[in-house]
């Protein structure tokens, strides 16, 4: 799979495809509208893109394409996290932690649960 993040417009066809579960290319074009009025073969180049990364599969259902999310939003959410560490943090998980404590994103108590459920987990 591919490192580089995803756009704006392919994560919002990702995030339709996590909603709404199995989908032809007009249902995702339709469903990403209003706020991505897409011409048909634009939506057909992003998910040629998005299957080419392994982000989504395909099936054929008669003569059409039927699209859905081959990772699970958890996943994808710790491969952007990973990919900031490694961009920001010289790939050091502790100091993002310690920056995310620094810049107020988390407290000292929502750290301690953290440390508390990674203990757990060994």
């Amino acid at each position: 799979m591919s490192h580089r993040q995803l756009t704006e417009l392919q994560q919002a066809i990702v995030d339709f495809l996590w909603k709404a579960g199995p989908a032809t290319a007009e249902q995702i074009r339709e469903g990403l509208d209003p706020p991505h009025a897409l011409k048909d073969s634009t939506v057909r180049t992003l998910l040629r893109r998005l299957e080419a990364r392994d982000f989504l599969t395909h099936t054929v259902d008669g003569k059409v394409f039927v699209y859905r999310a081959s990772v699970p939003p958890r996943s994808l959410a710790a491969r952007s996290v990973r990919q900031l560490i490694d961009r920001f943090w010289s790939g050091s998980a502790e100091q993002f932690l310690a920056g995310m404590v620094d810049e107020k994103v988390l407290t000292p108590a929502q750290i301690r649960r953290l440390a508390a459920k990674i203990k757990d987990r060994k």
